[in-house]
């Protein structure tokens, strides 16, 4: 009985590691669940069916794992900074924003990194669905960080702090995405993408992102909304 419980969750989780591995390389349109099934080594190709029903589900799983995965990284970075009296400045919330998002494969059952290219994906093709996976539950680190951003950035408009922010959302999420992207090929070294530096330089051009001083004259007549549509933080992407 325990030996096939632990065969079903090794399937299982090769599953999940054949999807995201494709869904990250060609999208959830373009990738059929007979691919999924012949990808993770799977011999009964309603596999994806019994272990979770429909593809929609297999999906909405996939961004959930890596999601609170991210989510619980940054709440403890959070806790530790908050617990020794900071932060004092912004590059201490710039990098929880950024380094939880990196080497998530090891905690997700091993292969390349290729969560937040998945997920970027998503975002840009299937936004209600990735919405919807992820929810509030999991978006609370990227929620705290946004609060501290707001006490430690320059003095501006409350719009214009949410207007860096949507920059800054799609700035994070495409960047890590094409690291993981260049990471997992092969065919030539990507010097750039993999030297240990790069992350550190990526942080630094965040923070100047957001301590640019703000110039009033970029001040626009026309009403503006104050409070944004939607915030994704397990990647790093606010909407407007």
């Amino acid at each position: 009985m325990r030996q096939a419980q632990t065969t079903q969750i090794k399937a299982r989780e090769q599953i999940m590691l054949a999807a995201r591995h494709l869904f990250a390389k060609h999208g959830i349109d373009g990738v059929t669940l007979r691919q999924i099934v012949e990808a993770s080594g799977q011999k009964n190709h309603g596999s994806v069916s019994y272990y979770f029903g429909t593809k929609e589900a297999l999906v909405r799983e996939l961004v959930a794992e890596g999601a609170r995965l991210i989510d619980t990284r940054r709440n403890a970075q959070l806790d530790a900074i908050e617990a020794a009296g900071g932060p004092i400045g912004i590059v201490e919330i710039v990098e929880v924003l950024v380094y939880p998002s990196v080497g998530l494969a090891e905690e997700m059952g091993g292969g390349d990194d290729n969560y937040i290219s998945f997920a970027f994906m998503m975002m840009l093709n299937h936004r209600d669905l990735f919405m919807a996976a992820v929810g509030e539950r999991w978006n609370s680190g990227y929620m705290r960080c946004l609060e501290h951003l707001r006490r430690l950035m320059p003095e501006m408009p409350s719009e214009a702090k949410n207007q860096r922010f949507v920059f800054m959302g799609a700035y994070l999420g495409s960047i890590l995405s094409l690291r993981e992207i260049a990471l997992m090929d092969r065919s030539r070294p990507h010097t750039t993408w993999s030297a240990d530096s790069t992350l550190d330089h990526f942080v630094e051009t965040i923070c100047a992102m957001l301590e640019a001083p703000y110039e009033t004259e970029h001040d626009d007549p026309k009403p503006r909304r104050k409070k944004m549509n939607g915030v994704v933080g397990s990647i790093g992407l606010v909407l407007d």
